[in-house]
């Protein structure tokens, strides 16, 4: 085998082994002005190199993991570039690459013979996700296993296109899940997003959408992206541009550290410290260099971290690496250069470098050392690929020491199956397994940045998230309450969402008004008929049922006339009954008055079922005695007033007297025209029983709090005036008779009183009608028309109890003298004294006191009549 040229190692480092791992590292950073590298990386580069080399040393020490086989190790410099990155992964794939000799023949004519490239059977790395996913296209081609210690692009979690790809480091969309849980659990629900142009940023913040719109809750109010050449003022551009959304405090930032930095330089220089919430995803994680001099405007950031620990060991051995004892390191002389401000002889990469290195110094004694924040996942990525190779020469190597034939050519889609399932314990004692997808489990440190009491400012871990987060935040400015970021806040009890077209985290808050109340956060729903939303407007209550109370002043003043009435009408019948048989009481037809009483009496009493809390019984007596009373005084009174009008009739024509004017015919007539308001009432009873209701509409106000159902029978109008409308015939009958007898002489069975009464009865029931009828839209309409009623049958009782029976009580009490027999006059004379009454009226107004007046014997003694031709109606009390 021919030595391989120095030259195509310089910018690689080779360790010898029976099984050979490449390694890509970010050993430089990307170059400026064409040239593919600049500066040296010392932690991201440098750090994480030797973290492989170490761990190769700490297997190949191990009697235990990969016995008798030597791990070696090809490790290229990615610098920080993707392009860069392939071309140097391009070696190792070299072997699998049939090389054509056939054309080519060396000047003594034999076959070439060319160096055999070392056959890399897995790759380490690569750091930066677009250098992974541009080196991973090729490494499936030719199925060579990769296992990733620091990128989380979500889309290498694609196993159709990088199923050689694996990672020990969770992805970012486990990393954007948790971020959208701490955005939750903080109550904000509107927020902007971040994001460095690139690969890291643009899938981060693309994961953190796309699940935000699958669980829903938080919308973005904005999606910023920060070019990857930033022209000057463009951070001060975005830091205005996310200000125009000013509820949207909060900011999920997937951007590097350098414009990290930038942005809170432009947001402190903007005046607007304390205003933003910051979020920042792992590249912000727990690093000072972004928040060095504006420790104000970065405070209260809540940033994410995988998981980690440092490697104590690796303290140790990186502590004691020099210039002598790691040769094996090409880019460590460049390091130490770097690393302790010196120059190396002549060829040193640091010209204007004042002192030159003289090769004792130490790390960490002589420079500042903190190991980097990946050497961690770096061991775990070698000791993935030893653990599954072990497996994988356990199962085809059997008792085999070294390398069997079997594993001289070991197949990456084997390999592959074997990292898969390994699970152990890595070097930070947490478990590292890989699920279908290649991708380590999400365990991240959610830190926040606090400045305390000192005024020092410091990361302080609050929380972690392992599938679900476990948070314990205090905000900086000591107020319990969590700042809030929400395009619109709660509505209140009551009122329901209208949310704006397209953003469903925005909204305007409408009050259910009327009698909707909140079905639903977004709906308003009408309560049913009898009922009203209660005080918060989020459910439906009964309607408050009222009726007419008895202390009401509505009903007061009714019970107070009625119990007036029935104490008047109760003496006057009590005299009547003890004075039965006094001139006075029998001239007054006896047996009509009583049922004339009897009418008034009822007319009285009707005001209190109609004031009393409606039930059947109550509704029952409404229907009987509300028109009853009136039908009992206006029959008695037409009987009355029409046996007068006959007699005076037949007294023209003939001096026979005229058929049924005796007491029992007068009680049959009088009972006839009642049977047929009862004949009514019963009919009332039979085609529609009585029952109670809640009228809800009379009282349905516009502001449901004043609203109330009435309790009613089930009277309507047009049923009360039906009930009443037979006795207001009767009245209306009796009124006509009692103007046809006008001209009666004014003592002659009470024409004229009752006369009187009629045409005042007729007034009152005149005014009833519209005052009834005219309020039927007035919200006290229950307590106006039940009083007024009352008060009508009332009055109409009152004027028939004054006209007609309060003189002859008078009389009976006060002046018993005249209350004695006069002599009686035949039928004749009554007839002749009413046509000589008619003759000579117009003479009434010239004669003194009334001289020209027949006195007409009204009553006679209690003795039955003579028969004779000419009847006597003295006995027949009119």
């Amino acid at each position: 085998k021919k030595e391989t040229p120095w030259h195509e190692y310089t910018h690689s480092i080779r360790l010898d082994g029976d099984i050979i791992l490449g390694g890509l590292f970010p050993v430089h950073a990307r170059g400026e002005r064409g040239l593919p590298c600049g500066e040296l990386k010392k932690e991201k580069g440098i750090h994480r190199l030797e973290a492989m080399l170490f761990a190769i040393d700490l297997i190949n020490k191990d009697p235990d993991l990969l016995p008798n086989v030597t791990l070696g190790a090809r490790i290229l410099d990615t610098c920080s570039r993707d392009t860069y990155a392939l071309e140097q992964s391009l070696t190792f794939v070299q072997a699998l690459i049939e090389r054509d000799g056939s054309d080519v023949r060396c000047a003594n004519g034999d076959p070439p013979i060319f160096a055999k490239p070392d056959k890399v059977v897995g790759v380490i790395g690569a750091s930066a996700s677009s250098v992974s996913i541009m080196v991973a296209n090729i490494l499936r081609l030719f199925k060579i296993p990769q296992i990733s210690y620091a990128s989380t692009a979500p889309e290498l979690s694609d196993n159709t296109r990088y199923d050689f790809f694996s990672r020990v480091v969770p992805p970012d969309s486990y990393q954007a899940q948790a971020m959208l849980d701490i955005v939750t659990a903080m109550g904000w629900n509107y927020v902007s997003t971040l994001a460095s142009e690139g690969n890291y940023g643009e899938s981060g913040v693309d994961a953190f959408v796309q699940i935000s719109r699958e669980l829903g809750g938080v919308c973005i109010a904005q999606s910023l992206k920060i070019p990857r050449e930033p022209r000057p003022g463009e951070f001060d551009k975005i830091i205005l541009r996310l200000v125009e959304t000013p509820n949207a405090r909060a900011v999920i930032m997937f951007a590097n550290e350098d414009d990290i930095r930038r942005i809170l330089d432009a947001a402190k220089r903007n005046n607007l410290t304390g205003h933003f919430l910051w979020v920042g995803s792992d590249s912000w994680g727990s690093k000072i260099s972004p928040v060095v001099q504006q420790e104000r405007v970065a405070e209260g950031a809540i940033t994410i971290l995988p998981k980690r620990a440092s490697v104590d060991a690796f303290d140790r051995y990186f502590k004691s690496r020099s210039l002598s004892n790691n040769r094996r390191n090409i880019w460590f002389a460049e390091f130490w250069e770097e690393n302790f401000g010196c120059k190396l002889g002549m060829h040193g990469k640091r010209p204007g470098s004042p002192k030159k290195c003289t090769g004792l110094e130490k790390v960490g004694r002589d420079s500042i050392y903190e190991q980097e924040g990946k050497v961690q996942f770096v061991m775990d990525a070698v000791y993935a690929m030893a653990h599954a190779l072990h497996h994988m020469h356990r199962e085809l190597c059997p008792g085999y020491l070294g390398l069997c034939p079997h594993m001289t050519n070991i197949d990456g889609k084997e390999l592959l199956t074997h990292i898969h399932a390994i699970n152990f314990n890595g070097s930070a004692g947490t478990p590292v397994i890989f699920n279908e997808n290649g991708d380590a489990p999400g365990r991240y440190d959610i830190f926040q940045y606090q400045i305390n009491n000192r005024s020092v400012a410091e990361y302080k871990v609050i929380g972690h998230w392992t599938n679900q987060l476990h948070l314990n935040v205090r905000w900086a400015t000591g107020d319990l309450s969590l700042p809030a970021s929400v395009c619109s806040l709660p509505c209140r009890t009551g009122e329901r969402k209208k949310v704006v077209k397209g953003v469903p985290c925005c909204w305007h808050c409408e009050r259910c008004e009327g009698y909707h109340f909140q079905a639903s956060e977004f709906t308003c729903e009408l309560c049913s008929y009898e009922k009203r939303p209660n005080q918060n407007r989020t459910g439906c209550q009964p309607i408050p049922i009222i009726k007419l109370e008895w202390h009401s002043p509505w009903a007061v003043v009714p019970v107070f006339i009625s119990v007036l009435g029935i104490i008047a009408t109760t003496f006057i019948i009590v005299t009547f009954i003890r004075y039965n048989d006094t001139p006075i009481v029998r001239a007054s037809g006896r047996e009509v008055s009583y049922v004339l009483l009897t009418g008034i009496f009822l007319c009285y009493i009707i005001t209190f079922p109609m004031i009393a809390a409606p039930d059947i019984v109550v509704c029952s007596f409404r229907r009987i005695f509300l028109g009853l009373g009136m039908c009992f005084s206006y029959a008695a009174l037409l009987t009355k007033t029409n046996r007068i009008h006959r007699i005076f009739e037949q007294g023209k024509k003939a001096v026979t007297a005229p058929r049924f004017i005796s007491p029992a015919s007068q009680l049959v007539i009088t009972f006839s025209l009642i049977s047929v308001q009862l004949l009514g009432v019963l009919l009332w009873f039979a085609a529609d029983p009585p029952h109670t209701f809640v009228d809800y509409g009379e009282q349905r106000t516009q502001d449901p709090e004043n609203a109330r159902g009435v309790l009613k029978c089930d009277i309507s109008d047009l049923s009360l005036i039906c009930s009443l409308g037979y006795s207001i015939l009767l009245m209306v009958t009796c009124t006509v008779y009692a103007i046809k007898t006008r001209s009666v002489p004014e003592t002659f069975n009470e024409a004229k009183p009752i006369g009187f009464t009629m045409y005042t009865t007729c007034i009152i029931w005149l005014a009833f009608i519209p005052i009834f009828f005219g309020t039927a839209q007035s919200a006290e309409r229950m307590y106006i028309q039940t009083a007024t009623l009352t008060v009508s049958l009332s009055l109409s009782a009152s004027v028939s109890l004054g006209m007609l029976y309060m003189p002859k009580v008078y009389i009976i009490i006060f002046h018993p003298e005249r209350n004695v027999p006069k002599r009686k006059r035949s039928f004749k004379a009554i007839v002749t004294a009413a046509t000589m009454t008619s003759k000579l009226s117009h003479l009434a107004a010239e004669r003194p006191n009334g001289e020209v007046k027949t006195e007409l014997c009204e009553g006679m003694e209690a003795m039955p009549p003579p028969k004779t031709t000419y009847v006597s109606y003295t006995n027949h009390a009119m």
